[in-house]
């Protein structure tokens, strides 16, 4: 069973944050060999944080090296190679997979910019970091190709079109 714990803080407005991060992070795990993840007895933990481009700016300047806001930021808690053995060996039932953090201002600007809801963009973007706690990575084309097919076809399971079919010119 996958379980959100989220954070939000301002600007983000309150709504119900949790359902739509659910429904993304199911949609994601759902479409890779971890999809058994899904039907588990043990606890899936997923934190998601909804916070201003202050702090993203920070954890993106401290953790990556990059001094500037990104729109998602993903800390995996366990290794891609042992999700499969510590889903089935934990001893309280419980796998923390990790942490994803979304900026609301570059959020809000990349949606009006695809023309697309933040509601629309959020999703994608917590599908994207899913994928990332579970081993999932764009630095080579090939792997970031797998990664955007399995992005193209989680967002068509909840109706949001491709994300990529829209360039930025």
């Amino acid at each position: 069973m996958i379980e959100i714990e989220l954070s939000r803080e301002a600007p983000w407005p309150d709504q119900d944050w949790t359902a739509l991060a659910t429904t993304a992070a199911r949609a994601a795990v759902a479409r890779t060999p971890f999809g058994d993840l899904l039907d588990t007895a043990a606890l899936v933990e997923i934190s998601v944080r909804l916070t201003s481009d202050d702090e993203v700016h920070t954890l993106n300047r401290q953790y990556r090296g990059k001094d500037k806001p990104t729109n998602v930021l993903s800390f995996p808690m366990v290794q891609p190679d042992l999700i499969e053995t510590v889903s089935q060996n934990t001893d309280d039932g419980e796998l923390l997979l990790g942490d994803i953090v979304l900026a609301h201002g570059v959020c809000v600007r990349e949606a009006t910019e695809r023309g697309v809801t933040v509601e629309a963009h959020a999703t994608h973007l917590i599908v994207h970091g899913t994928l990332h706690l579970l081993g999932y990575d764009h630095l080579i084309d090939d792997e970031g190709d797998a990664m955007e097919a399995i992005e193209r076809d989680a967002l068509a399971d909840l109706g949001i079109a491709d994300p990529y079919a829209i360039r930025e010119d």
